[in-house]
């Protein structure tokens, strides 16, 4: 059965901690926090403090997804904000072996992104080094667009490469997850779904996460 992660991006903030306790009492797994700077991404989301404040209510794990140039230089401030899956890009770490040793060293699971344009082989180097894959299914940086169909493919070239390489990260997808789709995710190979829009702009919230999670 998948983990559902509920992405607080698509929350309402001036209700947040409504948010917050909606998912806590839900049947969803994770909270899945994305981090945007404006530079790696074409939009600014939120920070630390934010993360910080949401960890004091959060009775379910957070995953933070860093979509940020340089990550090294706030992976400490993020494990203190209460990470504890920290990911950061392929794309944006030169020297990515470090970066995740830098997540485990600090006592989090790592975690590394990838983007839609970008192979997945790039990732078969590290695989056994890392907790977590996610793959981005949509083009990184605003809520509520169309999930990539060609997605479906790079998870089984996930799910055949973990086998060979006997690794045993998780599969994350992130963008596009609906109630419609949810299924044929899963079916391929993924672990974890990320839905933002499709749960926070439902009408009854609480039942959608249910009914993604009896996918």
């Amino acid at each position: 059965m998948a983990l559902i992660a509920p992405s607080m991006l698509s929350a309402d903030f001036l209700n947040l901690s409504r948010d917050v306790e909606m998912v806590n009492a839900s049947e969803a797994d994770w909270f899945h926090l994305d981090i945007m700077d404006g530079r790696f991404v074409p939009n600014i989301s939120y920070g630390i403090p934010v993360v910080a404040a949401m960890n004091r209510e959060a009775k379910k794990t957070l995953d933070v997804h860093l979509m940020i140039e340089e990550p090294g230089k706030y992976a400490e401030d993020f494990q203190k904000a209460g990470a504890e899956y920290l990911s950061v890009h392929i794309e944006a770490c030169p020297h990515l072996h470090r970066n995740i040793q830098q997540i485990k060293n600090l006592g989090m699971k790592a975690g590394v992104a990838i983007n839609p344009h970008t192979n997945v082989n790039q990732m078969f180097d590290v695989v056994k080094d890392i907790d977590l894959v996610c793959l981005m299914s949509v083009n990184p940086g605003f809520g509520g667009q169309k999930f990539i169909q060609n997605t479906l493919n790079k998870i089984k070239q996930l799910v055949e490469e973990r086998a060979r390489q006997g690794a045993n990260f998780l599969i994350e997808i992130d963008g596009g997850v609906t109630l419609d789709n949810a299924s044929e995710i899963i079916a391929a190979g993924a672990d974890v779904l990320v839905a933002g829009s499709t749960v926070f702009k439902s009408d009854n919230p609480t039942q959608t996460i249910a009914e993604l999670k009896a996918k």
